[in-house]
């Protein structure tokens, strides 16, 4: 291929294949418009559930709950996800991208079944809940929006895989594959096995709802399809780290603490992560009590440590390399010294918090057992995967896009000092969310209810007063979030519109990268201390104190309960 398909970003040094250039960008776009759809419906869902407030009927707050879950958790983050793939192949590995014609293909099943799974959300009474359980059926057309959405998406991993192959053949990288790709690397596999999981039960329910098969056993449907509901939350996990990875990088010229360890923590993801999804099925009759066991313990517990690994090791590298740029008196002159102002670190910085403290200590308690017993099927649930799909895998995507849009677009950030806040109020709603929907959820209050007020219920049930304040308080966090949110599309929007324009070999008017953390500076900072990240290991102990402390006050919430039987 002519050195006419490529350009060299002025900014960063990559080397961007023309055509890869083009679907990352569409990918990306197409990425924020379901983001804004998810948005205003979830202030639909936020607002119904605030008691006082009680938006919607029944029948339009379940419409907006299939579309927001659908929406957000599916159309936004794997139209994101694709255009990470193509970037972390093609643009990392200075490599033209594999069949681009191919990828506009799969960019065009993605689109249609997108727009054909919402058409039968909000025209054709599909209003299932994104989970669609057997034997509440959707329309047809729900089915198969989310299989043409599925090959699509399938089509794009193996573009992403066959890049690799020609990056290798054309030897344009030495040695092993940059952490960068291969993080990629294992949220494509994590995906083929995903989109599998979907296809294996998607595709005869779409033929039980065309009359071609006669029943669909809802048990076995439950099992299928939460291979394929809860390792799409897989697929983002180890595509959000990579980016953390990635973002150490370009804000501190940090390099991994070990490679080996992070490559080894992101195997496990691909070895255990994916039965995590065991935790949905405890309470199911169908499923065997050894499974159970086996997921939520031996699985359960390697997944966790791939994860912790992955928590010490990326803010490690970061204090590291602050260190032996000069940032080295206390614990934390390296964190508060941090460009903090800068939407794409703080966005990342608080989805670690937030993933880790909110979404990782709750996932440990919801995968246990015993003490999923006490928040199945309620609020705490849709609490627990806000703090992980949204604190840790959204937040990481928004910070992402700040850096991208003047490498891809060539437009610069429009009215900076929004962006810059935009982060921190998205961050601070998002936190309420979890917290306030974990809280109700604690309390018994069900998730998917209506009207958990019950007012005009033939059997009235009355909770206590502090979970509905729990909800009050969720509703006007959700207020903020999606102001955050408002914001988020508005600056991007604005900017691909109305940002300053830049030629090809413009730089802009900030630096996007900063320079890699010498060697030297490494050598000197080992001379002079002995433990390199005091302030990441003291950030560890707290996690740790705090997990142990929250798993002990789970158990005692559970002993209260043996007096039921």
């Amino acid at each position: 291929m002519s050195d006419s398909n490529f350009r060299t970003c002025p900014d960063t040094g990559l080397y961007l294949d023309r055509p890869a250039l083009k679907l990352i960008q569409f990918n990306a776009v197409a990425a924020v418009v379901f983001l804004l759809v998810g948005g205003i419906l979830a202030l639909g869902v936020g607002l119904t559930r605030w008691p006082e407030v009680h938006l919607l009927g029944a029948q339009d707050f379940y419409t907006a709950l299939t579309g927001h879950g659908i929406n957000v958790l599916i159309f936004w983050i794997i139209f994101f996800e694709i255009a990470v793939l193509y970037f972390a192949s093609s643009s990392v590995l200075r490599c033209r991208l594999a069949a681009p014609k191919l990828g506009w293909v799969a960019f065009a099943l993605m689109i249609i079944g997108a727009i054909m799974n919402n058409y039968a959300v909000f025209m054709l009474n599909s209003a299932v809940m994104m989970t669609s359980y057997a034997p509440m059926p959707a329309h047809w057309s729900f089915y198969l929006g989310l299989i043409l959405f599925a090959v699509g998406a399938l089509i794009g991993c193996f573009i992403f895989l066959g890049t690799l192959v020609i990056a290798k053949k054309e030897k344009t990288y030495e040695g092993s594959l940059p952490l960068v790709t291969f993080g990629a690397l294992t949220a494509c596999i994590i995906a083929v096995f995903t989109i599998a999981s979907g296809a294996l039960i998607l595709l005869p329910t779409f033929f039980w709802q065309l009359g071609l098969v006669s029943h669909i056993d809802a048990g076995v449907y439950r099992l299928i399809w939460w291979a394929f509901g809860h390792s799409s939350q897989q697929i983002n996990v180890a595509a959000h780290i990579t980016i953390w990875y990635l973002v150490g990088t370009i804000m501190f010229g940090a390099r991994p603490l070990s490679e080996k360890v992070s490559r080894f923590a992101f195997l496990l993801y691909i070895a255990v992560l994916q039965i995590a999804s065991a935790h949905h099925l405890l309470v199911d009759p169908g499923v065997s009590a050894e499974w159970k066991m086996f997921n939520t313990s031996y699985a359960m517990y390697l997944a966790v440590m791939a994860s912790m690994t992955h928590g010490l090791t990326v803010p490690g590298a970061m204090e590291a390399a602050q260190r032996a740029r000069g940032f080295n008196n206390g614990l934390f002159e390296w964190l508060r010294k941090a460009p903090w102002g800068n939407p794409t670190f703080s966005s990342v910085m608080i989805s670690i918090f937030g993933f880790g403290f909110l979404g990782g200590i709750t996932g440990v308690m919801m995968g246990t057992e015993q003490l999923n017993l006490i928040i199945h099927n309620t609020l705490y649930v849709p609490g627990h995967f806000h703090a992980t799909v949204v604190l840790g895998t959204t937040m990481t995507f928004m910070g992402l896009t700040f850096w991208l849009v003047p490498i891809l677009f060539r437009r610069e950030l429009i009215l900076k000092p929004l962006c810059k806040l935009q982060p921190y109020i998205f961050g601070l709603g998002m936190t309420g969310v979890s917290m306030f929907l974990m809280g109700a959820g604690t309390m018994g209050v069900p998730r998917r209810h209506w009207d958990v007020s019950f007012t005009d219920s033939s059997y009235p049930y009355e909770f206590a007063s502090s979970a509905l304040s729990m909800l009050s308080l969720n509703g006007l966090s959700v207020v903020v979030a999606v102001i955050g949110g408002a914001m988020f599309c508005l600056l991007i929007v604005g900017a691909l519109l109305f940002g300053k324009k830049l030629g090809e070999n413009e730089k802009c008017s900030e630096p996007i990268i900063v320079a890699a953390v010498t060697d030297e500076q490494y050598a000197e900072l080992h001379k002079t201390t002995k433990n390199t990240i005091p302030g990441t290991f003291l950030l560890g102990m707290i996690f740790m104190t705090t997990f142990a402390l929250y798993y002990f006050i789970n158990w005692k919430y559970l002993a209260e309960t043996w007096g039921l039987s």
